[in-house]
């Protein structure tokens, strides 16, 4: 690093989004239930964005925690394209058989939103994360999108690093589940325990 260059600490990165969150939810705008009333129809407005805000802190925090790490190149992509042809591996293959399987990355049907993307030098590994908060159950529908979704980025992984001019040596797509209750069982989850156990997140000890 130069002398004389100044660079932000995690804290210094993350308390700005938590401060402009919680300034948000004052704001947050609520249709008076018949049952509740006004009080506690804004109560329950308040602590439904509280909790929609909050992953997205949480994805943030994660982000830049692994920005820490010198092995590790991060970013967030917001328009991951999906192809068709993904689509129909999608729901014609396991998550195991996904693994094994490779697609060329840059026809798009859809696009999907991959909460982080980390490449990690030392191990020459590519890893895309869906980041939720983790504590409460999805229903049925929500985990076949879920499963879907981890299928189409695992398929397509390999070739979108290769597109960045990387050559990673695996690819893998998981999704973190911060709080423990897994919707997606192992070895496609993380938890925040087993992301303590992960040199780059060492932070989350503290």
């Amino acid at each position: 690093m130069a002398p004389g260059v100044w660079v932000m600490t995690f804290m210094e990165r993350v308390t700005p989004v938590v401060d402009d969150t919680i300034r948000a939810l004052a704001k947050v705008k609520f249709v008076e239930d018949p049952i509740a009333g006004a009080r506690y129809s804004r109560a329950t407005s308040i602590i439904s964005s509280a909790y929609k805000r909050h992953g997205r802190i949480l994805e943030y925090a994660l982000r830049e925690g692994l920005r820490e790490s010198n092995r590790h190149k991060v970013w967030h992509d917001k328009a991951f394209r999906v192809s068709h042809e993904a689509d129909v591996i999608a729901q014609t293959q396991d998550l195991a058989a996904c693994q094994l399987t490779t697609l060329p990355y840059g026809n798009s049907a859809r696009t999907l939103e991959v909460d982080m993307v980390a490449y990690d030098s030392a191990d020459e590994s590519i890893r895309a994360y869906e980041i939720k908060r983790g504590h409460g159950q999805f229903d049925a529908g929500k985990i076949r999108s879920i499963t879907r979704d981890l299928k189409c980025i695992q398929v397509l992984l390999q070739s979108y690093a290769e597109l960045s001019s990387l050559k990673p040596a695996s690819a893998e797509s998981k999704i973190i589940f911060y709080y423990g209750m897994r919707s997606i069982p192992r070895p496609w989850s993380l938890v925040k325990s087993e992301l303590m156990n992960i040199s780059a997140f060492r932070w989350l000890r503290k």
